[in-house]
């Protein structure tokens, strides 16, 4: 059973962010992908990263550029969607405010899912989010590929949505565990390709040992 995961990039952030331990966001997505697929694919063939880029801090966007390029180098296809801004009125003390509003994203995931279920690319889907909204795509994908499957991951820390847990084959909820068992290494290479180097506010704890250098169960 060939797999492919589909990430709806924010729900994810956010979801790792309020763990508290910023190190969990350099995370290998593809290996992720192949930790939450056992006992229901045997591959990950496909793994898609759906984001945008925010406006306004240049810290966040260096990062963001960074964990991109990384995750191109270990197999991982970001699709980027676009920020907007929209004006805000505070009812309290009547301040004014341009909010930045990612655009393209959810419909970045839906197609891409079927995208690649049209070219048979994967046997089970895997999509990760704890958005409601994509309760249409998977309604869509069922009446449409009944042959093959669908599975929500949802982000740690969120509440499962019952629209989807009711439409979905199954549901996988990740941990926290899930995420340190994936971090990337501090350099991220690959032959004939530039090194991405690690953001220094991704840095482990004291005494982090990598995936790859612990004992082996």
């Amino acid at each position: 059973m060939r797999g492919a995961i589909y990430y709806d990039g924010f729900n994810l952030y956010h979801a790792t962010d309020d763990l508290g331990q910023p190190y969990l966001k350099w995370c290998n997505l593809r290996r992720l992908g192949e930790l939450v697929a056992r006992g229901h694919a045997t591959s990950i063939d496909r793994a898609v990263f759906c984001t945008a880029f925010f406006p306004g801090d240049h810290g966040k966007r260096v990062r963001h550029q960074a964990y991109v390029d990384a995750l191109r180098l270990v197999d991982v296809e970001t699709r980027l969607g676009h920020t907007t801004k929209e004006p805000m009125n505070c009812i309290s003390c009547d301040r004014r405010w341009d909010q930045p509003r990612e655009k393209e994203t959810d419909i970045n995931l839906a197609l891409a899912l079927f995208a690649d279920a049209c070219d048979d690319l994967y046997d089970v889907a895997f999509l990760v989010t704890a958005d409601t909204d994509q309760a249409s795509t998977v309604k869509a994908f069922r009446n449409r590929f009944p042959a093959k499957k669908i599975i929500n991951v949802v982000p740690p820390g969120r509440m499962p949505s019952k629209q989807l847990a009711d439409l979905c084959h199954g549901k996988i909820k990740l941990t926290e565990r899930h995420l340190d068992e994936c971090v990337l290494p501090q350099a991220v290479m690959k032959e004939g390709e530039r090194t991405i180097l690690r953001p220094f506010e991704y840095d482990p704890p004291a005494g982090y040992v990598y995936p790859d250098d612990r004992p082996k169960r």
